[in-house]
């Protein structure tokens, strides 16, 4: 069980977190990660799981674009002609993860985890999973206005379950 975050994260969530790393460990596969509204929570979760450290290649924390760009290789027009929040960003920021790593999945998080711009939806969150040799997967979600605690617990939750989802079809 992890020790850091336990107090602040359901307990469903914290099993769910150790079983993935497990079977990760026991398929000698590894994950890398890169957050942006999750503020490294699912990396932190990850890496607190006695003796699945094995399992975890390296995490990436990019809040802006130009950490987007420097850490994740990600082109600066791709980030200019597109939301920070969308599709092409999370799937671009999974894809980079894979790249700059040995890892063989990926996941990427954008959100707006607390209030958003005048012109932005507050709790939408788009994730992908990107596989080495394989295609990236995306979903997308609205939690709406629930809080920046509870749209980053959601989102732990989606990431953990889309990265089950892709062990599931290995």
């Amino acid at each position: 069980m992890s020790e850091t975050l336990e107090p602040a994260l359901p307990d469903d969530l914290d099993e769910q977190a150790e079983r993935l790393m497990r079977r990760l460990c026991d398929r000698e596969l590894t994950v890398a990660t890169a957050e942006s509204c999750t503020g490294g929570m699912l990396a932190a979760l990850l890496t607190d799981i006695e003796g699945a450290g094995r399992g975890f290649e390296r995490g990436f924390v990019t809040y802006t674009k130009q950490s987007k760009t420097e850490l994740l290789g990600i082109e600066p027009d791709l980030l200019d002609q597109n939301e920070a929040v969308s599709e092409v960003v999370a799937r671009a920021m999974a894809e980079g993860a894979l790249k700059r790593s040995k890892a063989d999945v990926a996941i990427g998080v954008t959100g707006f985890a607390g209030p958003a711009g005048p012109d932005n939806e507050e709790g939408l969150v788009h994730f992908a999973l990107a596989r080495r040799n394989g295609r990236t997967l995306h979903r997308e979600r609205h939690f709406g206005p629930v809080g920046r605690g509870t749209v980053r617990v959601n989102s732990l939750k989606v990431m953990l379950e889309m990265l089950e989802q892709a062990l599931e079809e290995e």
